[in-house]
Order: structure tokens, then sequence, then C-alpha cells
């Protein structure tokens, strides 16, 4: 995620946090620096300008030339400003009570994402105690109801659709449906085309003024940078838009759009898609992807993420095997298991303070966890409650039935007695508890 300008301006957080003393120079080589990394990220040239000015200008105050930690002081200009190129403050979606049904018209083109990111959407507004349904009024694309269905079904929320090719008609209808069955928000996905044209804005308009919508949303492709401002710009003259959805911000290495959008556009990014699965749907946190690009990591985001997947009931429970020393292989596997829920490793571990310095380029290699958990899964229960009665033989025939070599499943087993006799020695040991945290940024 954002990986390459997070990458340069890791590199200038390095060079001066601790340094004693900043001068005027070395402020104009840093910016200059940022400038090459913006631009190389695909932000508007209007923004990059506006971003350098008002760096240097802060920059070259007393503020931080005369600072007890000058390099410190500059780098918190530095996020600041970055924070406020993406929007400030978190902005929430602006919807009715309960008892009022809210409307959300998705717009945007062809290959955005949009009918995904409705099920997306309508899943996290369920998750947060709303009821939501969903209308299929992209009556252009080939099996586009077909698909929002299927993904309605998939998370539970029913979706309004008919056989015709009149769109205000089908949202009117859903509207009627919607309050009838007591729902209280309705998510409408439209038409979109491969580009921009005068039938889809036309066919769009229609059905904002028959619906008259709390929230008007494009969904655009954070990969396309500039491409994804511009759109935005075209669909807020014509449409007024109330915010922006940000898809497949999980592949955007360079972030362009999500860097440029607000300050072009003036309205927010209200959320980002990181994945695949229905719950990789994010609120945009412009302070916490700061942080990201910063290489300061997310902690917040990563407890939250860590919370929803990780019952506190349970996580008792495992402290208290770890502490009694009992425990096992299946309690490892469900560790792995709850750890694929959170995301892919490598967006938790760029949420984690100084790991995005020390990944640097690299890419995490998965594949090791995936052959630990197929290795686990190849043993009978006793064995994963006992691992001492998995001798030779034994471990033959997981490793066969895994796909593994006997090797790798003495090596899993011996990692699984050190991080054992570790976890042990972390549950009872508050000095090392204190090393272990200040290892993530001394939370």
């Amino acid at each position: 995620m954002l990986e390459k300008i997070s990458n340069t301006f890791t590199d200038v957080v390095r060079k001066l946090s601790g340094k004693s003393s900043i001068t005027e120079k070395n402020i104009e080589e840093t910016v200059e620096q940022i400038k090459l990394a913006l631009l190389e990220a695909d932000v508007n040239l209007r923004v990059v300008r506006r971003f350098v000015n008002s760096t240097i200008e802060e920059a070259k105050g007393e503020k931080v030339l005369r600072a007890v930690d000058p390099g410190q002081q500059f780098v918190k200009i530095i996020h600041d400003k970055i924070v406020a190129l993406l929007g400030d403050e978190k902005q929430d979606l602006k919807l009715k009570g309960p008892d009022t049904l809210s409307i959300i018209l998705l717009l945007g083109l062809q290959g955005a994402g949009k009918t995904t990111a409705a099920s997306k959407l309508a899943a996290r507004l369920a998750k947060e105690g709303r009821k939501p349904m969903l209308a299929a009024c992209d009556l252009v694309r080939p099996a586009a109801i077909q698909q929002l269905c299927v993904l309605g079904e998939k998370i539970g929320v029913p979706v309004h659709h008919e056989d015709t090719k009149d769109a205000v008609k089908v949202a009117k209808d859903a509207i009627k449906e919607a309050k009838k069955g007591g729902y209280d928000t309705l998510i409408i996905d439209t038409a979109g085309r491969l580009q921009i044209d005068q039938d889809m804005m036309a066919e769009i308009a229609e059905v904002k003024k028959a619906t008259n919508p709390d929230e008007v949303l494009l969904v655009a492709d954070a990969m396309t940078g500039q491409n994804a401002v511009d759109i935005a710009k075209t669909f807020d003259e014509a449409l007024q838009l109330t915010g922006v959805i940000l898809t497949k911000f999980d592949s955007d290495a360079r972030g362009g759009a999500a860097l440029s959008l607000k300050s072009i556009t003036g309205k927010p990014i209200l959320f980002i898609g990181t994945g695949e699965k229905t719950e990789d749907f994010e609120p945009f946190h412009p302070e916490r992807i700061a942080s990201r690009i910063l290489g300061m990591g997310d902690i917040v985001s990563l407890v939250e993420k860590a919370q929803a997947t990780i019952d506190e009931e349970e996580a008792e429970k495992l402290q208290k095997k770890m502490m009694s020393e009992t425990f096992t292989l299946q309690d490892m596997l469900e560790q792995l298991q709850r750890v694929k829920k959170m995301g892919s490793l490598q967006s938790i571990m760029e949420m984690m303070p100084g790991m995005a310095a020390q990944m640097g380029n690299q890419d995490i290699d998965t594949s090791a966890m995936k052959r630990q958990e197929a290795i686990i899964l190849s043993m009978t229960k006793k064995e994963r409650a006992n691992h001492l009665i998995i001798g030779p033989s034994r471990r033959k025939r997981i490793a066969k039935g895994s796909g593994t070599s006997v090797a790798e499943v003495n090596r899993l087993i011996k990692q699984f007695e050190k991080t054992r006799l570790a976890m042990k020695k972390l549950t009872k040991n508050k000095g090392l508890q204190a090393k272990f945290m200040q290892q993530f940024g001394g939370m």
C-alpha cells in the first residue's frame, strides 16, 4: 500500500529524526526530495506546489530552526501537511436515524469496483447495526444484477432488482420496498461506462432527481492516480458528489489519487477498499494513512483489526494456556487462521511502527505461513494436542500429507517449542513485556 512514496518519506524521516540542528539548506534539500516523490506518485502538480511552498515557509520559521528537537519538529510539519492533503479528519456518512430511510447513490466508471463496493458498504453498515438494502440499477453491464444478487446473498442483505431497462423505475420501486420492509438504508448501484459520456450522466442525474439521496458517492480506482481525480472532478461538476470511495487501495503503490482528491475536488475520501474479501473495506483515516506513509505504522487500525477477529474471552483463555504451558499446536493453528482473517501479512506489518523501514521494497513471503498451516492440518487431533508423541514415522506421514518435507515438519515443531517457551517467559516477566512493547514503538 503506497509503497513507493512511503519508502521515500520513511527515508526522509529516518534522516531527520534525532538531528540536533536543521539548516535552511537541509530543509530545501529535504523538500526537493519530497517534491520529486510526490510528482513520481502522480500527485497533481498544483497540489505539489502548494505542499512544497507551505512546508518550506513553515519549516524555515523559528519554530523549527530554534526548536529543542528540530528534526522531530520538521517531521511533525511534514506529517501535518500530508494529513491536510488527505483531508484533515475522518468523515462519516451523513445518514438519517434508524426510523427514516437513508439513500446512498453509488456512481463511477466500469471496472472501478462499484458493485463490489456496494456490497462491502452494505456489510459494514449491517455490522454497525443498520438495516441495509441494495438496489440493482446497473442495467447496462451484462451480469451486473446477477453479481449484486450473489454478493447480497453472501452478506445476508436483500437486493431489489427488476427485469426492465428503466433505472429510474427500479430505484423508485426499491425505495417503496425498502420503506415497506422497514429498512433504514438503501444503497443504489448505478450503471457505469468505460468512459464518461452524456447518456450515463443523464441517466444518473434522473435517478438522483427521483431518489433525492443523502449521499452521492463516487467509486474510483486508486490505481488510476491522477485520472481518478479528473473523473471525480467531472462527476462532481455534473452531479455534486458528497464523497469518494477509493477501491484497490491495497494495490496502489503511488498514492496520487489519495493525495490529490481532497485538494482538487474538495470532497472527502470516506472509505477505501483494501482487498478482495467483504471485510477489506475501511473508513478512511487521514492521520493514520499519513503515519503509514511516513513509516510510523498504524497501531490503532491494527488493534481494531485484532479486536474484530479475536474474541476477548478467547484471548483470556489463550493467555492462561501460555502461562500454564498448555498452549498446543491446535492453538497455534487457530492463531495462524486468525491472523489470516486480519488481512495480508504485508498490510499487518505495514501497521507496525518501524517495520516499513525494515521491509523496504521487499515483499513478505507468505508461503511459509501456508506451509505451516498445511503441516498442522495434516496432524491428527492427538498430535496437535500433544506434540511430544510426534516421532519419526509420524513426521514422515505428516510431511507426505502436507506436501512438505520432514525437515520442514521438524522445523515447525522446534519453532513451536521455542514460541511456547518464549510465551511463558513473556507472560510471567513484566520487564520482558515492557521490552517487547518498546519494540513496537514504545506504546
